[in-house]
């Protein structure tokens, strides 16, 4: 497999930057771990005149992490990708309900009417564009936000998304050959939590047995350690 980091922004996008957009590849099959804002432009500077993919996989309903899908269908109803299949789009398990609901303010059921929309369960494996997947809940304050383990039957990819420390964290990553870990805080939060600071992602990656942990949806303006593997866009990543 190869990863190839389309965006990785934080919810304040990074300068010049795309939020999460994450392209896994292998053998011509082509799967997009979510679907921010900035992706689908970069996309489409590669692939002209519209990106062919086989799947499109969103974690959660934060903006940052599906904001795209809905000018993709826009150009896949009336634009420059009439003429391109589009990929099917798994959605966490009510994702049909909750695209209905955002309509009169996104026209969301455009959504609905471009793609080929599936459901996915909690700890369910099901299948995206030829690869094996298993989706793990995730803290990541009051909403249902899942990390996704993508495997080709050889090799696995683990992608946290947004969370905070959690035992889904740890199953999610558990001996994992790539662990994608979100660490987009300077300090803990207080409360609530919904994401990781780096010293608890490194935690994660230890406590799992993870083989290669890189940071991704990091602000900027956060440093971190020398040695330690960050993710930018446009990084291609051997799993």
């Amino acid at each position: 497999m190869r990863v190839n980091v389309v965006g990785c922004s934080p919810a304040w996008p990074n300068p010049g930057g795309a939020q999460s957009g994450y392209l896994v590849e292998e053998d011509g099959r082509r799967l997009l771990l979510d679907c921010g804002p900035g992706v689908l432009p970069r996309l489409r500077r590669f692939e002209q005149p519209w990106p062919r993919l086989d799947a499109i996989v969103i974690t959660h309903f934060h903006l940052d992490h599906w904001g795209d899908v809905v000018p993709w269908a826009f150009g896949g109803l009336f634009g420059a990708g009439r003429e391109v299949e589009p990929p099917e789009l798994w959605l966490p398990h009510g994702g049909r309900q909750t695209l209905h609901g955002l309509d009169p303010v996104l026209y969301a059921n455009a959504i609905l009417e471009h793609f080929p929309v599936q459901e996915y369960e909690e700890e369910t494996p099901f299948v995206a564009a030829g690869f094996e997947l298993v989706a793990y809940r995730m803290l990541h304050y009051a909403l249902e936000s899942y990390g996704l383990l993508v495997s080709d039957g050889d090799r696995t990819l683990a992608y946290s998304a947004d969370s905070a420390p959690c035992p889904g964290l740890i199953h999610l990553a558990r001996r994992a050959d790539l662990f994608l870990c979100e660490a987009t805080l300077a300090q803990p939060e207080q409360g609530i939590r919904g994401h990781l600071t780096w010293d608890e992602a490194r935690e994660a990656h230890e406590t799992a047995g993870s083989q290669r942990l890189v940071i991704i949806h990091r602000p900027d303006e956060l440093p971190l350690p020398e040695g330690v593997e960050r993710a930018y866009d446009g990084l291609e990543i051997d799993v």
